[in-house]
């Protein structure tokens, strides 16, 4: 006889750059969302999808909790409250130490008003060597909220990802599954192709210049007669000396970041990638609405 199949919303959050979208890949096992040393690498909330047995765990990564500067911005947080609506469960994601954010205490608010259940999760332990410290940081945050549990982890390198699972899975509630148990995320092949060009250029361009940038993908095919998927980007920026910036010298930049972002979509998709990127500018794209929008940032 088959167990009772149980399901469960899980909203990650979290201030920038506390390793959300890290955790995300780990649980899952598949990079479905991109990560990089820089803040608000995430920008609209990414759907990751678990399915072990008759558990199904449903998470949505937000960007980073963080103050606004421009109208990108504001709806980025924006996607941080929508996420914590209508969810059966919240993961805090925090660093080990350094103080409690003022960021952390809003969501903290948010969480306790929103009366659903949370984990603290305690992210780059192996960052520190004094295990100890993670008492002082524990207790901190437990007098700001009763959490269902706190458990240190490192997505870097898998401690403490089993047992987040097994605490995230006693959240789950009697319930058919809501996608097909093979389901890794709801997001389209070309927004992932995206993304990953979009990683490149966080990775690769320092200061200001990635965050100005967005990636439209204007083809994405594949070949009848071969295994090959032809995709065709628009790397957009604001300024023109950016874009001077992303092509580099004789292109050398811009060879780079498609040749690394080509290299992470062959191994995703499975196929021989043949990727070609431009790159244009859209000035103050950021603070243009009808622009965000296009660029599917809404």
């Amino acid at each position: 006889m088959s167990k009772e199949p149980k399901s469960a919303f899980v909203a990650i959050v979290g201030c920038p750059n506390v390793g959300k979208s890290s955790i995300l890949n780990r649980l899952l096992g598949e990079k479905i969302a991109i990560v990089s040393p820089k803040p608000q690498t995430t920008r609209t909330r990414i759907l990751g999808v678990l399915t072990e047995e008759e558990t199904q765990l449903v998470f949505t990564d937000t960007p980073g909790y963080h103050s606004p500067k421009t109208k990108l911005g504001e709806k980025m947080v924006k996607a941080v409250s929508a996420g914590l609506r209508d969810v059966d469960a919240c993961m805090l994601v925090t660093e080990p130490k350094g103080e409690i954010r003022e960021a952390e205490l809003t969501l903290i608010k948010r969480i306790k008003k929103e009366g659903i259940p949370a984990i603290l999760a305690i992210n780059k332990i192996d960052t520190i060597e004094n295990k100890t410290l993670l008492l002082s940081r524990i207790a901190a945050f437990a007098s700001l909220c009763d959490f269902s549990a706190v458990v240190p982890v490192s997505a870097k390198d898998g401690s403490g990802m089993n047992e987040l699972k097994d605490e995230l899975k006693k959240l789950c509630v009697p319930c058919e599954h809501f996608f097909a148990d093979d389901t890794l995320t709801d997001q389209p092949e070309k927004a992932l192709a995206a993304e990953y060009i979009r990683e490149k250029l966080l990775m690769y361009l320092d200061n200001e210049v990635p965050h100005g940038t967005a990636v439209a993908i204007e083809k994405f095919r594949e070949r009848d007669e071969a295994d090959i998927l032809d995709i065709e980007a628009t790397i957009y920026c604001e300024k023109e000396s950016h874009k001077g910036i992303i092509i580099g010298k004789n292109g050398s930049m811009l060879k780079k970041i498609s040749t690394g972002a080509r290299i992470d979509l062959e191994r995703f998709f499975g196929v021989k990638i043949n990727l070609k990127c431009w790159v244009k500018v859209k000035e103050d794209w950021r603070n243009r609405e009808g622009l965000i929008r296009n660029f599917g940032l809404d």
